[in-house]
């Protein structure tokens, strides 16, 4: 099939800003939307005023999560080499990788429900569910990830794709009325049609309809493009040239690396809040929900400079390339800073918003007022590692990512934890990511100067 060349200028010749607004906005409006969802689900729980039932979806928010690390396997790995292969004007191998990569996506995520509904219960308590919280994070893990998983992944991917072939709104579109919906189903299964006793259950029936519902949204717009773009749903199981499945794999095997280190950070340090107690656990999990707005702001302007930034390091316009990963920067710093202020003034009214328990309120106002110092260092951190899958830089995607994680982000937690308890969780985001600016700054400076080499 032919590439859309009506999305052309949109890499090549409209100046910069206005090519990042383009495909960051409705990025960010998507991310934003899927953000309200998930802090939606965690706030319509709090009203049932259960600390127990909050720290139960948080804890199987880290599988969740990790279901969007296949997202990244197949969308960032697939839709950076789709679009690199639209900067070199290679079209049928452009709409071969895509075709593979749903149909790659679609296998792994239903071997990945399986997996989680044959180990539902160990793989809950290593993630530190107590007696008290179990029952409800079984409720909540069979919809949202074991019937609703593959629908999950099957939108990440599908989005990132439409993303990376300059269809940035109709991906936002999809994702995002998919987060609308389940606002509006949420109150409808929580607290109208099934008992007390089952808002997690009812909130996860509610994400689950909204996945299907978005999966069926995507289905209809690849039908509706197939003739004017090298998207299309896989009729059959396309051969790549070696040289794109070692390509493909570089880059998102990293993305996927990338989710699941921060969800075993994620799993780490519930497991130190959960040694210190419930309501310090719940307190944090409003605290990491709440945050999330600058920082998925942060990836909705990162994840529309990555195609940007690909097709024009693929087609030699090493200027631009520059221009788009600058913007970006400054754009997202911009909002880290607004944020920080924002955190630390309104901490109280935040989480107070989320649970009426006064405990768990004060909790949650010191854990916040010490974690928004990082959101800026937070944002510096993923936005280096997307410039290096945009630039097909696979193993500083790799490495970069493990430094955060392994070598930083886990060891300081063990330390400070032991060193200053829950204190110490709270404050070692911040305390991880300056360090891992400093490291990944370093390594762009050699990367950027070979990219230049050959051209100078």
């Amino acid at each position: 099939m032919p590439a859309d060349h009506s999305k052309t200028a949109l890499f090549e010749t409209v100046p910069v800003p206005k090519a990042l607004l383009t495909m960051a906005v409705p990025t960010i409006l998507s991310q934003l939307i899927t953000l309200v969802y998930n802090v939606a689900d965690t706030w319509f729980i709090g009203r049932a005023n259960n600390p127990y039932m909050v720290a139960a979806s948080s804890l199987v928010l880290t599988v969740f999560l990790m279901a969007g690390a296949l997202a990244n396997l197949f969308g960032v790995g697939g839709g950076s080499l789709m679009v690199r292969l639209l900067g070199r004007r290679d079209e049928e191998e452009a709409r071969k990788t895509a075709s593979r990569t749903v149909a790659d996506a679609a296998f792994a995520a239903v071997i990945f429900s399986m997996l989680c509904l044959i180990f539902m219960d160990p793989l809950l308590r290593l993630l530190g569910a107590s007696d008290q919280t179990i029952g409800y994070a079984r409720q909540y893990l069979t919809f949202v990830v074991v019937i609703g998983g593959t629908a999950n992944v099957l939108c990440g991917v599908l989005s990132f794709l439409l993303r990376n072939a300059g269809y940035a709104r109709e991906a936002a579109f999809g994702l995002g009325f998919g987060g609308v919906l389940n606002i509006a189903l949420d109150p409808l299964f929580m607290f109208l049609i099934l008992p007390d006793g089952y808002q997690v259950m009812g909130a996860g029936i509610a994400t689950m309809l909204s996945n299907f519902v978005s999966l069926s949204y995507f289905l209809l717009v690849y039908r509706r493009i197939r003739s004017v773009s090298v998207l299309e749903f896989p009729r059959r199981l396309e051969k790549l040239r070696p040289e794109s499945r070692r390509s493909m794999l570089a880059i998102g095997v990293p993305a996927a690396l990338s989710v699941f280190l921060f969800d075993l950070t994620g799993i780490v340090t519930n497991r130190l809040a959960a040694s210190h107690g419930d309501l310090e656990l719940a307190a944090l999990a409003i605290v990491t929900k709440v945050e999330r707005f600058p920082l998925n702001i942060g990836i909705g302007i990162c994840l529309g400079m990555i195609p940007l930034i690909g097709y024009n390091y693929a087609s030699g316009n090493l200027k631009r390339m520059s221009a788009f990963f600058d913007a970006a920067r400054i754009a997202g710093l911009a909002v880290a800073a607004v944020s920080v202020v924002l955190y630390y003034l309104f901490a109280p009214r935040l989480i107070s918003a989320f649970i009426a328990n006064a405990e768990t309120v004060r909790l949650g106002t010191a854990f916040m007022r010490a974690r928004c110092f990082a959101t800026p260092f937070m944002f510096l951190s993923f936005n280096m590692v997307n410039f290096m899958q945009a630039v097909n830089r696979g193993a500083e995607s790799f490495w970069l990512p493990v430094i955060r994680q392994i070598a930083l982000n886990i060891p300081i937690l063990i330390l400070l934890n032991a060193l200053m308890g829950m204190a110490g969780i709270v404050w070692t985001q911040l305390t991880a990511d300056v360090l891992n600016v400093i490291i990944s700054y370093l390594v762009y400076a050699r990367v950027i100067r070979q990219i230049r080499q050959p051209a100078g």
